[in-house]
């Protein structure tokens, strides 16, 4: 298998997506919801599979988190937040809520 260089957040999500990962959802309130299907996910209905932070070159200002992510009926997607004090408070507390989390 060749090395990936997994330092930069479009890299990442290139190989994610490779994986299966082809999904992209968002944080509705309380929900997660599927920019693809339109299914809505409570906290209990999804697994992190894996996550990845960036941190700027430049600035902290510019760090943010990827969340791979796998729901109850097997969506595969991400997630992207901004990371600190930029994050979505929203999307903190409904990331918080996961119990299932992989690393």
């Amino acid at each position: 298998m060749k090395k990936v260089n997994m330092d930069s957040l479009i890299t990442v999500l290139a190989e994610i997506e490779r994986l299966g990962f082809t999904s992209q959802f968002e944080i509705n309130g309380k929900i997660m919801a599927s920019l693809k299907t339109d299914d809505q996910f409570t906290p209990s209905q999804i697994k992190i599979a894996h996550f990845y932070r960036f941190e700027g070159e430049s600035s902290p200002d510019d760090s943010s988190i990827m969340y791979a992510i796998e729901t109850n009926t097997n969506e595969k997607g991400t997630l992207i937040d901004a990371y600190g004090t930029a994050a979505d408070p929203a999307t903190a507390d409904f990331i918080r809520k996961v119990k299932d989390i992989q690393k």
